[in-house]
């Protein structure tokens, strides 16, 4: 009589091959020479060694039409489970282009939704590894409700856990939304590609010839679009970026951020800042010098990179502390703010504020940008996203004025006005409504009038040096108490962790309310 236990066992174990398996070889072949991982080795090269478990391995679709009863793959195309990241359990899942170029049925979408509960219910992250055709048509309207489930689970989750989302092959159509509404997206150089349409139903529709890498690949939506925050040259490169992403930030908005361990001195000067601001305000500079003489060890972990280069956003710690910095960015466009450099900053702001991280806020802005472009764009309604994001923020706020603020944009930029807690200035900050020039150009129209020649131009020179004097300094802003304190370029490191450490209990009570209404 044969051992029915040795027979239950070798059923068990031929059953998680087949499903290991996905497609089959001959399909995993195919996978490799395109020069992507599968479903599960992405998986093993994300996270901790060892750390997978596994959930729903044997779910097979209940399709049966077109013929779909023939053919079932274990898993339904997507293998879902718990893991760990740097020692913080997170919940994952990756769909598998080995089945059905990992289109979404009934069955693979309940995988998900159900990878997405568990997540919620026990705070952790969530990450999506996506790589997907769309929609499996042969189950019809069952698949577009599928993606329904999903969508409704990102938007309960957003603000509660962490949601990040790797594009790690096709995406189209319904298949592009879930990563739309989560934090942040990873894409890959020449693999990634995500659209609502496609380039041959574009051609058909609106007769325009584009490649589905102009459309929709890793650098249109990194520099173009904005959509994608992160733009990696392989997986491997993807995958690093995620764990370093993840050290940055907590498991959920129920937990505080830990300290990051850093050996770099939590005192120390900042002898290096004494040169990069020049002394002629119009000459540019890289606000990254700034950003990695403050941070420890010159880590910085930059979101949107490649997009609305003339602001910064991104995270990196202050003595261990961690937190989240927005910077003008003077090499780019003056530093002035637009369209895009306003969404940017105003979404990363939110984040921040929905899961407790402080923002430093590094001030050189000229302004908003001038435009018929603009100002048919909405630069209106956009610019107030920022307005609206620093002034909901309940997060500890510290401000740097290092150099220009003017205008509505000094208001903007996390200003004491819209409840900053600290705000600081070089000397070399100017605190204005517009440049000496400009303003003397309109406050001395009258007296400047008449004048030609050298007469004229020593007159406005005048006015120009007495504005600056009186104007064009942080001094006038920290008599009104505008500014709290004005310092040396040295001191900054010094002062913002000293800074961090005292708001690290900041509480603020917020007016009853549903929602705000943010302009969208």
């Amino acid at each position: 009589m044969p051992d029915v236990l040795n027979l239950k066992r070798e059923k068990l174990v031929e059953l998680r091959n087949r499903a290991a398996l996905g497609g089959g070889p001959e399909r995993i072949n195919k996978q490799h020479e395109q020069g992507k991982y599968t479903a599960r080795e992405r998986i093993e090269r994300l996270i901790d060694p060892g750390s997978f478990i596994e959930f729903d391995r044997f779910v097979v679709h209940r399709c049966t039409n077109f013929g779909m009863e023939k053919t079932k793959f274990l898993g339904d195309g997507v293998v879902t489970g718990i893991a760990e990241i740097n020692g913080q359990k997170i919940a994952l899942y990756s769909q598998d282009f080995t089945c059905w170029g990992g289109a979404l049925g009934a069955s693979h979408a309940k995988k998900i939704c159900k990878i997405m509960d568990f997540a919620l219910e026990n705070r952790i992250p969530i990450i999506g590894m996506n790589d997907s055709g769309g929609a499996r048509i042969q189950e019809g309207v069952e698949s577009l409700a599928g993606y329904a489930e999903i969508f409704y689970r990102n938007v309960k989750a957003s603000g509660v856990i962490p949601q990040i989302s790797l594009i790690l092959g096709p995406c189209a159509g319904g298949a592009v939304y879930s990563p739309a509404i989560t934090d942040f997206i990873f894409m890959v150089d020449k693999s990634s590609y995500m659209f609502v349409t496609g380039p041959d139903v574009i051609k058909t529709v609106t007769h325009e010839e584009v490649s589905k890498e102009e459309l929709g690949g890793a650098l249109t939506h990194a520099e173009k679009s904005g959509v994608a925050q992160f733009r990696c040259l392989d997986e491997d490169e993807c995958f690093e970026r995620v764990r370093e992403l993840l050290a940055y930030i907590p498991a959920s908005n129920y937990r505080k951020p830990t300290l990051k361990p850093t050996s770099d001195p939590h005192y120390r000067d900042n002898n290096k800042l004494r040169e990069v601001i020049p002394s002629n305000p119009k000459k540019p500079y890289d606000m990254r010098e700034v950003i990695l003489d403050i941070l420890d060890d010159s880590q910085f972990l930059e979101v949107h990179k490649d997009y609305a280069k003339n602001i910064i956003c991104g995270f990196g710690s202050i003595g261990g502390i961690k937190i989240g910095v927005v910077a003008n960015q003077p090499a780019v466009l003056a530093g002035v703010l637009d369209i895009d450099s306003s969404n940017k900053s105003a979404r990363f702001v939110r984040f921040c504020d929905a899961y407790d991280i402080p923002v430093v806020t590094l001030v050189d802005v000229p302004g908003f940008l001038p435009g018929t472009v603009q100002e048919y764009g909405g630069i209106i309604k956009h610019g107030s996203k920022l307005l609206y994001a620093y002034a909901e923020a309940t997060v500890p706020l510290i401000t740097l004025i290092t150099r220009k603020a003017y205008g509505g944009a000094y208001d903007v930029m996390a200003s004491k006005h819209i409840r900053s807690d600290v705000n600081l200035a070089y000397p070399t900050a100017e605190v204005a409504v517009m440049g000496a020039e400009g303003a003397v150009n309109i406050v001395f129209r009258k007296e400047l009038e008449g004048l030609t020649g050298p007469a004229f131009d020593k007159k406005k020179a005048e006015l120009v040096a007495d504005y600056e004097e009186n104007f064009s300094n942080p001094y006038r802003a920290a008599e009104l108490g505008y500014v709290d304190a004005v310092i040396l370029p040295e001191e900054t490191r010094i002062r913002m962790y000293e800074y961090l450490r005292a708001l690290k209990d900041k509480k603020v009570e917020k007016p009853k309310r549903k929602h705000g209404n943010i302009q969208l």
